[in-house]
């Protein structure tokens, strides 16, 4: 059996809470052979603020440092809010093997959030093979649909910079 060759590279970002669960996931997808970037945090002590590393996963996918974000929190709410407000970021909270395929398929899902106190290490690697492996369908109505959101990230943006 040949080594399997993985293009892809992934960010990984965590609050103090993540910290196992991204240490984790960073040993087994890199068993997997994807390249990974660690953002940080590496200790749960001192206590950090989500918004920061929900920042540092985002800017690594918006610039191109990554093909895609696995971003880590304690339930995983706070960090999908931060980074959702993020131009060009499209998060989603995923705790079951469906969402985390069908959020890339239908909705082109560019950053995968985890809740470290909900979910076990191995329900979390199943997410990321499922998440990692899928591809945007490109069917016209999640085109459509995409588009729709991307106007409505602009919309917003242009509402922000007039107030």
């Amino acid at each position: 059996m040949g080594v399997i060759v993985v293009s892809m590279k992934v960010v990984l970002g965590s609050d103090h809470a993540g910290v196992d669960l991204k240490l984790n996931l960073l040993n087994y997808l890199r068993d997997l052979n994807y390249e990974t970037v660690n953002v940080g945090v590496d200790s749960p002590v001192p206590p950090v603020d989500y918004p920061d590393y929900a920042e540092k996963v985002g800017n690594a996918v918006r610039d191109g440092t990554a093909e895609r974000g696995i971003l880590i929190c304690g339930s995983g709410v706070g960090a999908s809010v931060a980074a959702n407000k993020m131009a060009g970021i499209r998060a989603g909270l995923t705790h079951d093997v469906y969402s985390a395929h069908q959020g890339v398929e239908h909705d082109d899902m560019n950053v995968m959030v985890l809740g470290a106190r909900v979910i076990g290490m191995e329900t979390a690697r199943e997410l990321a093979h499922a998440f990692l492996s899928a591809k945007f369908s490109g069917e016209e109505r999640h085109v459509r649909r995409l588009a729709k959101v991307k106007k409505l990230e602009e919309t917003c943006n242009q509402y922000e910079a007039e107030k």
